[in-house]
């Protein structure tokens, strides 16, 4: 049998698991906005590659769904920055463009026939909303002291 933790053990071991896992949000912010940002240079460049239905959420043409999804890539890398280095802004920040990126993903990619990658999107936006939002208060206190 393992041994039993002292109550306060159990606390610290949870305090930093949970700023790991904003660490972690803040890794994956990167990765989602270099997808978003290389997903913009294809709709560039391809034009070809993605194929919107007339039920689909694009108001406005490839070309500038594909500048817009540039300039969104670039907002998010910034954002997952600023997590990593403990903003404490940053997390309102990052939570608000990944509910907007949530649905940008979801309106641009989910009615095409990407439906994997559809998927594998949204998965990387609910984790990082997990990691931002379970504990947060906890979590807090380690953030400011890895700084």
């Amino acid at each position: 049998m393992a041994p039993a933790l002292a109550p306060n053990q159990e606390d610290v071991m949870n305090n930093r698991s949970m700023a790991g896992w904003i660490g972690f949000a803040g890794i994956v912010m990167l990765i989602i906005g270099f997808i978003d940002f290389f997903q913009g240079l294809i709709a560039l460049f391809k034009d070809d590659y993605y194929v919107v239905t007339q039920s689909g959420f694009l108001a406005i043409n490839l070309t500038g769904w594909g500048w817009v999804m540039i300039i969104w890539g670039v907002l998010l890398v910034l954002a997952g920055f600023a997590l990593l280095s403990g903003q404490s802004w940053a997390r309102w920040f990052t939570i608000f463009v990944v509910g907007l990126n949530f649905f940008a993903q979801l309106g641009f990619l989910g009615n095409s026939s990407y439906p994997l990658w559809t998927l594998t999107a949204l998965a990387l936006n609910i984790i990082v909303l997990y990691a931002l939002t379970v504990r947060w208060s906890d979590s807090e206190a380690d953030l400011v002291a890895a700084r």
